[in-house]
């Protein structure tokens, strides 16, 4: 059987179209392997939540991520399986998402009798700093960030609206303004009520659970304002840092779509400085 030039080309097609999707079966058959060591290290149960940018397998066509509702089914599943004395631990990476999802999970993590530790390698922003107030502790890289959690109506921050709102005449006010004024209200009182009601229900007491609401919840800082490490423990957050190292190889099996050119660029490798002989005369 001899195979033309055509025929070639038709099996490279074939070969090109299938790749990714054998490259992505092995990518999930090491984080599965990755999270079954990190459940026989610490004896838990491991979940992850994490929300890159990925590349569909077939078209290569990227889509973001973010908290939604199919997330909160999978969570509280994943938690419903777990037995109450086994430590849940969860592996978060997001910039927040759907209030709601964030919400069931929050509430479904303060109800479990056994510990709830969150890890997260870099950041977890709004609806992922709820869930990280849920847990009993938070581990972070040094470097990792979690973020306020105040309530966006649409593209602008609530407490942003109800300041436009206080400072001109009703009169001047439009219709539409004043019905988001009034969303953004209920929603400050219902996301600071559900902190204060979260961290209550881990342990913190009523006046440094209100601290922690009024700093998170009052748009006190912009929504991508970065809580490091140190702002996240004068909170009074139970953050320590000190990541397993299988999480961060579960971060590496996560990867962004490929670019042309990669923006950033280094020898993936760590480095030892080496010693250095002492220069004569000296």
């Amino acid at each position: 059987m001899s195979f033309s030039l055509f025929d070639l080309f038709w099996l490279f097609l074939i070969a090109a179209s299938f790749s990714p999707l054998l490259q992505q079966h092995l990518r999930e058959s090491r984080r599965l392997s990755v999270i079954r060591a990190l459940e026989r290290k610490r004896q838990s149960r491991v979940v992850t939540l994490i929300h890159r940018q990925e590349s569909l397998a077939f078209l290569g066509i990227p889509i973001s991520r973010y908290i939604d509702i199919d997330d909160s089914e999978a969570v509280l599943r994943a938690v419903k399986l777990t037995p109450d004395d086994m430590p849940l631990d969860i592996v978060l990476h997001t910039p927040g998402g759907l209030v709601l999802a964030a919400e069931q999970i929050a509430h479904a993590l303060v109800r479990r009798s056994g510990p709830v530790t969150v890890f997260v390698p870099h950041y977890a922003m709004s609806g992922g700093t709820l869930l990280a107030l849920a847990a009993d502790e938070i581990v972070m890289d040094e470097n990792a960030v979690l973020g306020p959690v105040d309530p966006q109506i649409g593209q602008y921050a609530a407490a942003d609206i109800l300041k436009v709102v206080e400072s001109k005449p009703l009169a001047e006010i439009d219709d539409e303004t004043l019905i988001r004024a009034e969303m953004a209200r209920k929603a400050m009182r219902q996301v600071y009520e559900l902190v204060v009601t979260i961290t209550r229900a881990n342990g913190m007491s009523e006046e440094a659970a209100v601290r922690v609401a009024e700093a998170l919840s009052t748009g006190r800082w912009t929504h991508d304002y970065p809580v490091t490490v140190e702002k996240a423990k004068e909170l009074g957050l139970p953050v320590r840092v000190g990541l397993p190292a299988e999480v961060y190889e579960l971060m590496e099996l996560y990867p962004q779509p490929a670019q042309r050119r990669p923006s950033v660029q280094y020898i993936p490798v760590p480095y030892e400085r080496e010693p250095r002989l002492p220069r004569r005369g000296r």
